[in-house]
């Protein structure tokens, strides 16, 4: 069984990136315990998939550490579906580049989707015209486990986030499970923290319950136990589940599809701080005898912590909150239920404690709540901010501390957004506690309209 964990990276999004840039992100995604990044790109293969694609092999090769890529075709973004010709030139030039992901000696590749606008028996004939083949992880999400099973070696899902007003389960992903192992495949379950977007020129604007989906998804992992893990994503700001950090020119800035109102200020590196942990764990759980069980060592205790800055009844009216079939969301996607129903006004935290002791959350003034009872190693709590407002405080009793940005009380700019503000105290990166300066850009590549997946 492999036990291998990727992030999700839109290329699109990086069309003004440098190598340097790329050497960053990939040094970041390695000290945090990721083994690749997933390439999603669109077309054409003559913009910013071919020259950043070429920049990010750059960059992995300069760095000359463990860390991949592969490839994600995207179907749905750019300029229609990709031809069997542009993905062959592809993998041709890195399927075997010594930075490129193999698996079971086989060049690694993905996708978004493809089943509703292409002809997927395209798959056949690309294996057969690359020596020694693919290692083929499709996301057909949209048609369900057992769709064309035959022309491909594993799967991935896309059903990561719950719909409504209910915490995530592993019932899809048991779904997957049950299919796959029929037909001797391999499973690629999906993790992510969040999704929240307010993007009406790309009809988008709706969020999911992301509340503990942090601490919730990689729970499930060590249920699952799949073959693969996929973070979605690094970098998607306009969907607000990234978690690498914020480029100012990376962030959707078109007219009507701006999301540098619910973006800009709201770091997310803080999730970043649990992952070597995390990681670890599943990891261990899979093959104990090759990898280490995860420990919080002495100095290190770290808690993270994640809120939304204001109630949810004060998020911008324009949003649908669970994507109720609108003027902007014109087919929706879920079961109607207010904003306030599928999102908890809570403060979220996981501590990574190096032994037994507790956590302390306080909003404000008002008096701190305390969380007695932790083990050494991971925890999660969380705590109503109900009506209170004022900088939120946390401490733990192993000398873990931090504050984070103010709650308030009314909609309006920052404060009234949907989006989750992430903040990291204790034995934590400098990069979890700002945000990234740089410059505004126009998003060019619109990715990942999530669909109801059922």
């Amino acid at each position: 069984m492999a036990q291998s964990v990727f992030a999700h990276v839109i290329v699109g999004n990086n069309d003004a990136y440098t190598v340097a840039d790329w050497q960053s992100d990939i040094s970041l995604a390695a000290s945090k315990g990721i083994d690749a990044f997933v390439l999603n790109i669109a077309t054409p293969l003559s913009g910013t998939a071919g020259s950043q694609s070429a920049f990010a092999f750059e960059a992995a090769k300069n760095l000359g550490a463990s860390f991949k890529l592969f490839f994600s075709f995207d179907y749905e973004g750019g300029e229609g579906p990709w031809s069997t010709n542009d993905i062959l030139t592809l993998l041709r030039q890195y399927g075997h580049d010594g930075s490129y992901f193999q698996y079971e000696g086989r060049p690694f590749v993905s996708t978004f989707e493809g089943p509703g606008n292409s002809d997927v028996s395209q798959w056949a004939e690309i294996r057969r015209a690359l020596p020694g083949g693919i290692y083929f992880v499709p996301d057909w999400s949209s048609q369900g486990p057992g769709f064309e099973m035959p022309l491909y070696d594993g799967a991935f899902s896309w059903n990561m986030w719950p719909d409504g007003p209910q915490n995530m389960t592993t019932d899809p992903d048991i779904g997957w499970l049950d299919s796959l192992k029929k037909g001797g495949k391999s499973y690629m379950m999906g993790v992510s923290p969040w999704f929240y977007t307010n993007l009406p020129a790309y009809n988008k604007a709706w969020v999911w319950r992301g509340d503990s989906l942090w601490y919730d998804r990689w729970q499930q992992v060590l249920e699952i136990q799949p073959e693969f893990v996929q973070i979605v994503t690094w970098n998607d700001f306009g969907e607000s589940h990234y978690i690498g950090p914020i480029r100012k020119p990376c962030i959707p800035s078109a007219p009507g599809a701006d999301a540098r109102s619910y973006v800009e200020g709201y770091p997310h590196e803080g999730w970043l701080e649990t992952l070597r942990y995390q990681i670890a764990a599943y990891k261990h759980a899979a093959n104990p005898t090759k990898y280490p069980a995860p420990k919080v060592g002495a100095g290190e205790d770290k808690i993270a912590y994640w809120y939304r800055t204001a109630p949810a009844s004060t998020g911008p009216s324009a949003v649908t909150g669970n994507a109720c079939s609108s003027e902007i969301n014109v087919n929706g996607y879920q079961e109607c239920h207010p904003v306030e129903a599928v999102l908890d006004d809570k403060i979220f935290a996981i501590a990574l404690l190096s032994g037994p002791g507790s956590v302390s959350i306080s909003v404000g003034e008002h008096p701190a709540q305390k969380f007695d009872g932790l083990e050494a190693g991971i925890n999660f709590v969380s705590r109503p901010f109900g009506g209170q407002t004022g900088v939120v405080t946390v401490s733990s009793s192993t000398g873990a501390s931090g504050k984070g940005v103010e709650i308030g009380s009314k909609s309006g700019g920052k404060v009234g957004n949907l989006n989750a503000w992430v903040g990291c105290a204790g034995a934590c990166s400098g990069g979890s506690r700002h945000d990234v300066k740089s410059k505004n850009h126009l998003e060019r590549h619109r990715h990942g309209s999530r669909r109801h997946l059922g």
